[in-house]
């Protein structure tokens, strides 16, 4: 499995805003050594110090001011300060945009822009899906895979492999299909409804085995958007479960 294994910051979003470093630390502590944070505006000096001291890498961020922004100039500077290559959009475009060929050719138009920018920064632009860019079907084919057809080489994608599931893909299919192009995995379970709380990894209903195994290559970052039960030891079991099938 490729290292490190990572955790989408989102998952303890509420643990971040009352205490950022303790919350670092106890993601450090179960034995996590990266991490993709969502807003990398939010104090990115103090946020790579407290990573550096804790050993915690960056290898991918959140950026979703990148296309909310009028200047994404300062986005990208963050971007660097906190130290990361690889920074995704994961969200922002219109969900309608990904119903009709000229929608998803205007969504390519808009991120091929902004990894021209995102370069000159030294930084690599991705996309992270949602369902909305699974479930339209145009000539058989999911509205994500017309999208990466029409996207610069340069740019890649983030495959949400939850929300792929709940669009309707064949989520290993698609990640065979897709190649390449995917860079880095979002890893998470649950029961397969779009209002049901997730569950730690191995729990849920989601075929993780087959997954990885269609992605060898891609990063693994896992995420839970909301958890009945305690994040942090949902986290634990998470990595004690993904860290089973790569010693399997």
């Amino acid at each position: 499995m490729p290292e490190p294994l990572g955790v989408q910051l989102y998952t303890v979003r509420e643990a971040i805003a009352n205490d950022r470093d303790g919350a670092l630390r106890r993601i450090a502590d179960i034995g996590f050594t990266a991490v993709e944070p969502y807003d990398p505006t939010n104090d990115p000096e103090g946020f790579r110090r407290v990573a550096d001291d804790l050993g915690i890498t960056v290898p991918v961020i959140h950026a979703v001011a990148l296309v909310r922004e009028d200047e994404p100039g300062p986005v990208f500077d963050a971007i660097n300060t906190v130290g990361s290559e690889l920074a995704i959009v994961p969200a922002g475009i219109p969900e309608e945009d990904f119903t009709t060929r000229d929608g998803i050719a205007r969504a390519a138009d808009l991120l091929n822009g902004l990894a021209g920018q995102a370069a000159e920064h030294g930084i690599q632009l991705g996309y992270h899906n949602h369902w909305w860019e699974l479930e339209p079907v145009i000539e058989g084919r999911h509205a994500l895979e017309l999208l990466a057809e029409l996207l610069d080489p340069a740019v890649f994608l983030e495959l949400d492999t939850y929300w792929a599931a709940l669009g309707g893909a064949d989520v290993p299919r698609l990640l065979t299909d897709l190649g390449e192009r995917v860079r880095a995995l979002h890893v998470k379970d649950g029961p397969l409804t779009r209002d049901g709380a997730h569950l730690a990894v191995g729990a849920g209903r989601m075929p993780v085995r087959d997954i990885l195994a269609a992605a060898p290559d891609a990063l693994r970052i896992v995420e839970l958007d909301s958890c009945d039960t305690d994040l942090f030891e949902a986290l634990a079991a998470s990595r004690a479960y993904l860290n089973a099938l790569e010693s399997a």
